[in-house]
């Protein structure tokens, strides 16, 4: 099963975090399907590749808590609803 989850970059004590879409049974830095956007803890920045995200939403993968957190305070649910109540 693939899910979207983080995948930590940087250096000691200053992590960032990759988002990407990997794997379910793979470990946390192992090879990732597609990077979907960045997350920096520290500094509080967040950048999503949001039509990448809602084409994974739409495939059916699962997202971890944090990265469901993530996505939610981006307002990537809203578009999620917006683009469903267009086609139908």
């Amino acid at each position: 099963m693939v899910k979207l989850r983080l995948k930590r970059c940087g250096r000691k004590q200053r992590a960032v975090y990759r988002i990407v879409a990997i794997d379910g049974r793979s470990r946390r830095e192992g090879r990732d399907l597609r990077k979907v956007g960045f997350y920096d803890p520290i500094n509080n920045q967040t950048h999503l590749n949001v039509p990448a995200i809602l084409y994974f939403l739409d495939k059916g993968v699962q997202l971890t808590r944090t990265v469901h957190d993530i996505s939610k305070k981006a307002g990537v649910f809203t578009e999620l609803s917006l683009n469903q109540t267009k086609f139908y």
